[in-house]
């Protein structure tokens, strides 16, 4: 990977939705070039998608729960984990998962749209899966920072300086 590629991908990451003209400037290449490498890191999938981080709270409309599921499980011959994995992947609940070190060897995110339904997620599919031991479900109850963006708006500090 050229070091242009790099500064290329560091630029889409903190804003993808940065025009090819101003990325081009930036990096001091032509379009073209900008074009040209955004299609090959896209094919070889160093680039594998976009998103926007939407604050859902701001908008009226049903909120849903999100969750934090550890899940201890037995790794299979010759496979590990990524078998169990790609079973729990699949399902379409899960917005994230995480092989971790520490006592529990999966990390799940998922969304549903109450915590009942995130309860009935656990117990009929992650829980009756052969290779998962254990799971500990954790609720998100407010998100402060996401992908290194703040959610709140703090005003400026308004308390009184008190100096000797």
């Amino acid at each position: 990977m050229t070091e242009k590629e790099r500064e290329l991908l560091e630029l889409l990451e903190k804003s993808g939705r940065m025009s090819e003209d101003k990325i081009a400037m930036m990096l001091d290449v032509t379009v073209e070039d900008v074009t040209s490498m955004i299609q090959k890191l896209e094919k070889e999938r160093v680039i594998i998608g976009y998103s926007t981080i939407i604050d859902w709270s701001k908008v009226n409309t049903s909120e849903s729960v999100t969750a934090m599921i550890d899940v201890k499980v037995t790794p299979k011959r010759g496979v590990g984990f990524d078998e169990v994995a790609e079973r729990i992947y699949r399902f379409k609940e899960v917005k994230a998962l995480y092989l971790m070190s520490g006592t529990y060897d999966l990390s799940v995110v998922i969304e549903g749209k109450s915590m009942s339904e995130i309860a009935r997620f656990v117990s009929d599919k992650l829980s009756t899966l052969d290779s998962v031991i254990s799971t500990t479900t954790h609720f998100q109850l407010k998100k402060y920072k996401h992908d290194g963006i703040v959610f709140e708006d703090r005003d400026e500090d308004h308390r009184i300086v008190v100096s000797p």
